[in-house]
């Protein structure tokens, strides 16, 4: 018994938490930090109203533009391309691609039974 005599038999304490009724106390200083982040908060909110407001200015180059503009044309090519084939069609294709290659590549015969 001599090993569990320096056990401690009580709850466990965690750092932080205390008693319910011992609340933190607030400060002058954060009322009126928290007074200055809503005025702070307002004041932004208005600047972005006005520059929505003033409409969307785009600052890309004409290349960037263009750039985009070849690109969504090309998504939608692809798109137009894989809708128009079957999937029968597709299959095909795939056994055609795969009769190309060379054996090397080949996926070898995995037997349960030799």
């Amino acid at each position: 018994m001599s090993e569990y005599e320096t056990v401690q038999k009580s709850s466990l304490k965690l750092k932080g938490l205390g008693s319910i009724s011992a609340a933190k106390k607030k400060k002058k200083k954060d009322k009126e930090r928290k007074n200055r982040l809503e005025q702070q908060v307002m004041t932004s909110q208005n600047e972005e109203e006005e520059k929505t407001n003033n409409g969307y200015v785009d600052k890309r180059t004409p290349a960037q533009m263009a750039f985009d503009k070849m690109q969504e044309k090309r998504q939608m090519e692809r798109i137009l391309n894989k809708a128009n084939k079957t999937h029968k069609r597709r299959v095909e294709d795939f056994n055609r691609h795969l009769d190309t290659l060379t054996e090397h590549y080949d996926i070898p015969k995995v037997s349960w039974t030799k």
